[in-house]
């Protein structure tokens, strides 16, 4: 509408100035309701044809969109293990809760129970330790007693054989042959306590301190399996619809808990969706304007920060069956993030409202630079001008919206 009565400012009205002034016509005489058309028709007709040709220009260099939301980000709380829950921490379906701190904690009952066992595997370990310890101790006993009687054996033996040397009727020689058997039997006994007590060696050394880790990776896990019972925030922010309680089955594969929504979440950028035609357009840098249903009546400075470079709407993955473009049946639009141009701009907007956001085109560093002609100055300095009749039909929206949607809407 805008772009009409300006468009007729500059058609329609001189040529009705020149047929009332001009050629002496009146209105109700030669200029009726029945023949506007034939006297105004070269002003009508120029005000149709420039009023189009403004509006491609305008909506084109200066786009527009209605699709523009302030996402944030949401966290489900979910449980890593099944369990029925014990205790509730947040109090109602909402609440605040910091980085850490408990929200829920299922029974533990079957984790603890896990994790005693650890523990006295552990102390068990230990007290086989020292028994292990006091069994080389009595093997170095065993030791000593096999050597003291094995020396006994070849002292004897060697007496015997001297006598027997000396005079071989004073020695029998079955009783030298038994004193042999009785050497070799002590050096048995030595053998035996040296193994022993190598054994007892490798208990201490190899065996049981593999066990007591074995024992303590037992205890790491049951405690870990533990603290998975207690459910906590991740991260600062607010739990919303949480229905919890105590004595409900918690299964992570059947539905969250909840929905923590974490800090300043949806108050750093507004994401728009431009049309496809505003690809060549779009650049990082651009100043843009926002109003949003949830502060009407304002209109939010912005610029530009990011531009995504691919269409949601062309995604796949592979599977079993050809795509066929066909199956779009929507364009996709051109994904743009919007954040304030000065601080706190977004300040009173509630995170996932509905926004409407308009991108302004800016020549003057082009202009400014000398690489364009005085005529493509001049047109570029008219596409940047026509930009205050979006800027103009932006606020005659967010004046109108609240109207629209109070009184207009069935309320």
């Amino acid at each position: 509408m805008l772009e009409l009565l300006l468009c007729s400012l500059l058609t329609i009205l001189p040529d009705y100035l020149y047929r009332r002034y001009g050629q002496g016509k009146q209105i109700g005489r030669e200029i009726t309701l029945y023949s506007v058309w034939y006297e105004l028709r070269w002003g009508i007709t120029t005000c149709l044809m420039l009023t189009v040709g403004l509006i491609t220009v305008i909506f084109y260099n200066h786009p527009t969109t209605s699709s523009a939301t302030l996402f944030y980000r949401s966290v489900p709380i979910v449980s890593e293990i099944n369990g029925r829950v014990a205790e509730v921490y947040v109090n109602g379906v909402s609440g605040e809760v910091n980085q850490g701190a408990p929200i829920f904690r299922l029974d533990s009952s079957r984790q603890e129970a896990a994790a005693e066992a650890a523990r006295r595997k552990i102390a068990e370990v230990e007290a086989a330790l020292v028994v292990a310890q006091s069994e080389v101790a009595a093997a170095e006993g065993r030791i000593q007693e096999a050597r003291s009687a094995y020396q006994q054996a070849r002292d004897e033996l060697a007496t015997k054989q001297e006598l027997y040397r000396r005079n071989p009727g004073a020695v029998a020689t079955r009783d030298i042959e038994r004193l042999q058997v009785d050497v070799r039997g002590r050096q048995g006994m030595i053998d035996a306590a040296t193994a022993a007590k190598q054994a007892a060696e490798a208990q201490i050394s190899t065996l049981l301190p593999a066990q007591k880790a074995s024992a303590e990776a037992a205890l790491a896990q049951a405690e870990a399996e533990l603290a998975k019972s207690v459910i906590r925030a991740g991260v600062n922010g607010r739990v919303e619809q949480f229905t919890l309680r105590v004595g409900d089955v918690v299964n992570p594969f059947m539905r969250p808990a909840g929905v923590l929504i974490p800090d300043g979440a949806g108050r750093q950028a507004l994401v728009a969706g431009f049309g496809q035609i505003e690809a060549q357009v779009m650049k990082i840098g651009m100043v843009a304007e926002a109003t949003c249903l949830s502060k009407p009546w304002t209109v939010i400075p912005m610029v530009v920060t990011g531009v995504q470079d691919y269409i949601a709407a062309g995604q796949f993955r592979g599977g079993e069956q050809l795509v066929d473009p066909q199956q779009v049946q929507r364009p996709g639009t051109i994904l743009v993030y919007l954040e304030p141009l000065y601080e706190g701009g977004l300040e009173g907007v509630t995170p996932g409202s509905s926004c409407t956001a308009n991108a302004y085109t800016s020549n003057h560093d082009r202009i400014a630079s000398g690489e364009v002609g005085a005529a493509k100055g001049l047109v570029l300095h008219a596409v940047d001008a026509v930009g205050i009749v979006h800027a103009a039909i932006l606020r005659i929206q967010a004046l109108v919206l609240p109207i629209k949607l109070l009184v207009f809407s069935g309320h």
